[in-house]
């Protein structure tokens, strides 16, 4: 067995498992707000990939969907950005099981397989190796999931069909959940950033395939994804909406300085 070792606990999350449970408990622990989440079994997520610290929150607000699906979702297809190593397409890794503090996390070897013999991705253990966009979802998923399985993909520079027909490949009907991390506009001035972000939020809720790095550093897996929720005639509800200037400014008391460089953050689910 091969073992992808938590790369960011203590960094992007808490290290030990009391503090890791206590925080999803905290951000979990709110009855959803929206009528239909309770119902609709969502396809799909998109969530932010900050530390907890910042964008945990927002994050939460996609999870908290599952908690009806606990026993009915077993297996996540989860795609996000490379931030370490330069990539053209998607790469899974060569590990068997990915560990975080709440435990192992056992990866779809039959998926992987199924992938590398189609040609449409490379393995490489390098991509996922210090890759933090993948592995802040994982500790939600733990909580939200009775018994998953995850296909993880670390995506570059990709055409959205092929994304999407990935996606296609790799989802097992009811019982896939397809996760898709990325955060918004990086150290944008405040008021900029605004502008921008909410573009990007109107786009993403159109289901425009057109998503630019500049509006999401995961904007490849999203443009595959929703390329699929066209097809399949999805619909999208974006669920929360900040970014680190606001986020700071809360945790402060203080109002957001207009010139305040910021990262987006927001979170939707597809149903």
């Amino acid at each position: 067995m091969k073992y992808r070792d938590a790369a960011v606990a203590g960094k992007f999350y808490p290290s030990t498992p009391n503090e890791l449970r206590r925080q999803m408990t905290l951000y979990l622990g709110h009855e959803p707000a929206s009528g239909h989440r309770q119902y609709n079994q969502p396809k799909a997520l998109i969530v932010p990939h900050a530390g907890y610290f910042y964008s945990g929150e927002v994050a939460a607000q996609a999870y908290q969907c599952l908690a009806p699906f606990r026993s009915v979702i077993t297996h996540v297809v989860l795609l996000g950005p490379s931030h370490h190593v330069a990539l053209q397409g998607a790469a899974v890794p060569d590990s068997d099981v990915f560990i975080t503090p709440l435990g192992e996390v056992k990866i779809d070897k039959a998926g992987v397989e199924m992938l590398l013999q189609r040609q449409l991705v490379i393995q490489s253990e390098r991509a996922h190796h210090w890759e933090h966009a993948l592995e802040v979802q994982l500790p939600f998923l733990q909580h939200c999931l009775a018994n998953f399985t995850v296909l993880p993909l670390v995506v570059g520079p990709s055409e959205p069909t092929k994304l999407k027909q990935i996606l296609t490949l790799s989802s097992l009907g009811d019982q896939t959940l397809i996760v898709v991390s990325s955060d918004l506009s990086h150290y944008h001035p405040y008021q900029e950033a605004q502008r921008i972000d909410a573009d990007t939020v109107e786009r993403v809720s159109a289901l425009s395939t057109d998503i630019h790095s500049h509006q999401a550093c995961g904007c490849y897996a999203i443009n595959g994804l929703l390329e699929l929720a066209r097809d399949q005639a999805w619909q999208i509800e974006c669920l929360a909406q900040t970014n680190s200037g606001e986020v700071m400014a809360k945790r402060k008391h203080r109002a957001v300085k207009a010139d305040e460089e910021v990262v987006g953050y927001a979170s939707f689910v597809l149903y």
